[in-house]
């Protein structure tokens, strides 16, 4: 979903200046065969009467061979476009434009970082790259069971890849299991489950545990894989709940005993928050969202340090849906810092804050006509602020784009991310008056604000590269992935082939109708050199006949 960098003012000058050469490269090439193979005297006095007698003589061979000459050099060209653009991205007339014409033309060249230290070299930016490329567990994933399994049911589609689901199941390895479950029969069972890939050969594992002892990772299994409504997952959660608080007590006064007592109650303490989360997810998805919204403060009071689950997130939507837009500023203020890692959910809900504060007088005529007012600047700038993290969320919340199920994983900055955020919180710029307006009136001119090429940042770090195969990886195959910076053909590739075109079809015409294509052209010359004929005859009458006699001697 590129937008053009340089702008569509600079499209065209770029445009306007390659036609111009083009033009008149052809031309030079033809009057270096007037001159050099048909001897056309160089005396301007005789130029005029002998190109004129000339144009009267020629025949239809020659414009074929003229316009086939011409289709033959934009060929030539457009194929070492389209070479060029495959091995490098971008089109060479483009670049070129960039780089030497437009500061000529008035252009201002932001390709330059402000940055120049490179001591780094290309290790940090291929370090940086893959940091950025972290794939982060969905802190609004939904129920397989009684969300993902339903879709299936219905439509027929999977909503989710192998490599989404095998991720998760690294979760649930790395959260659920410890070096000791081997001691205990009905952990040691779980731990085998969670490696599963067959679905019900991990339902038929939890049922197994739980007949052994009240476990409560296999409650957990059960509520998100078998049960087939919310309201079947609460009930189970609950159940894990008992089961999840009595081994978290009795873990936390041995942890301290030794190491294999801390890993089994940090393996305690992440089943009980991942119960107590998904059991105020719950909560939310039946409609008790003050309740929800209670459960997630006290969880986040509980467990401070246990940030990675992002619960903060969840907590965000919640009181969006009670429209407490003060409690979600002061969640903001504490979460949207610099130090942390950024997310949709922190910089479009800090849009949407700004926004609403002006979005329902908001109107671009009036606003064209007496310039942006303070409040207006703010919300616009949140604006790009948001759509630089994220490129591809515009889309969704515009509905240009249809919307799937979110993945069970998200890429930061990336497409996955994007349907995560829109999935949940359409509604919520929905219900704010004008904010989807003033979206939709701005989010493209962030592309303006960001040097070009668009990798680069202007408020965050640049774009990472690695987005577009990791997004295919986790979203099914009948979704198309929205990339950014879409490498699309450059507007000069496709002039080019135009152009070739053109010029192709030209060569036929003439070919198959010599005597008509003939009349044409010699219309289309004596009207070219009308202007020149006009400026010509013009001069012979202000300047005194000696001195043009000596001009035209030169």
């Amino acid at each position: 979903m590129a937008e053009s960098g340089t702008g569509f003012l600079d499209q065209l000058k770029s445009c306007i200046v390659w036609s111009w050469t083009y033009f008149w490269t052809v031309w030079f090439f033809v009057m270096l065969f007037l001159v050099y193979i048909l001897r056309v005297p160089l005396k301007i006095n005789d130029n005029l009467t002998t190109v004129s007698m000339f144009l009267n003589t020629l025949t239809p061979k020659f414009y074929v061979a003229l316009t086939g000459t011409s289709s033959l050099i934009s060929g030539l060209i457009l194929i070492f476009e389209w070479w060029y653009f495959r091995k490098y991205g971008t089109s060479f007339i483009e670049q070129v434009s960039v780089s030497h014409l437009r500061p000529l033309l008035g252009g201002v060249d932001n390709s330059t970082p402000s940055n120049s230290n490179s001591s780094n070299g290309d290790s940090d930016s291929n370090r940086q790259s893959v940091s950025e490329c972290k794939v982060w567990r969905n802190p609004l994933n939904l129920f397989r069971g009684a969300e993902y399994n339903r879709y299936t049911w219905v439509t027929g589609r999977e909503p989710l890849t192998y490599y989404d689901m095998n991720l998760s199941a690294q979760d649930h390895q790395t959260f659920f299991t410890c070096d000791t479950d081997h001691l205990r029969p009905a952990d040691a069972i779980m731990q085998k489950a969670w490696r599963e890939r067959n679905p019900q050969a991990r339902i038929s594992a939890a049922h197994e545990a739980l007949e052994l002892d009240d476990c409560a990772t296999a409650y957990i299994l059960l509520a998100e894989e078998e049960a087939t409504t919310i309201v079947e997952a609460e009930k189970l959660f609950k159940q894990a709940l008992k089961a999840g608080e009595g081994c978290y007590r009795r873990s936390q006064q041995l942890q301290h005993h030794g190491a294999q007592y801390e890993a089994q109650h940090r393996r305690d303490t992440n089943v009980l928050v991942y119960i107590k989360r998904r059991l105020a997810m719950c909560a939310r998805k039946l409609g008790r969202t003050r309740e929800a919204v209670k459960m997630m403060r006290d969880l986040m009071k509980e467990f401070p340090l246990l940030s990675m689950f992002n619960i903060h997130e969840n907590l965000l939507e919640a009181l969006l849906e009670l429209q407490a837009y003060a409690d979600v500023q002061a969640v903001l203020a504490k979460y949207d810092d610099i130090s942390l890692p950024k997310s949709a959910t922190i910089c479009y809900t800090a849009a949407l804050l700004k926004a609403r504060a002006v979005s329902d007088k908001f109107s671009p005529e009036a606003a064209s006509r007496r310039g942006l007012s303070t409040a207006e600047m703010n919300a616009v700038e949140a604006i790009h602020r948001a759509v630089e993290f994220n490129p591809h969320v515009p889309k969704y919340l515009l509905e240009m784009k249809s919307l799937i199920l979110p993945p069970e994983h998200i890429l930061k900055r990336g497409d996955s991310e994007a349907i995560a955020y829109a999935f949940f919180h359409l509604q919520h710029w929905k219900r704010v008056e004008g904010a989807l307006n003033l979206l939709h009136c701005t989010w493209e001119g962030t592309f303006r604000m960001i040097p070009y090429p668009l990798e680069k940042g202007h408020l965050f770090y640049p774009y990472p590269i690695c987005t577009e195969t990791a997004d295919r990886e986790l979203l099914p195959l009948f979704h198309e992935v929205s990339v950014y910076p879409k490498k699309e053909l450059p507007f000069f590739i496709l002039f080019t082939a135009g152009l070739c075109s053109f010029t192709a079809m030209l060569a036929l015409l003439t070919h198959q109708f010599p005597e008509l294509m003939g009349v044409f052209a010699k219309a289309f010359l004596s009207t070219l050199f009308a202007p020149l004929n006009f400026i010509m005859e013009k001069v012979e009458n202000i300047l005194p006949s000696s001195l043009w006699h000596q001009l035209t001697r030169i």
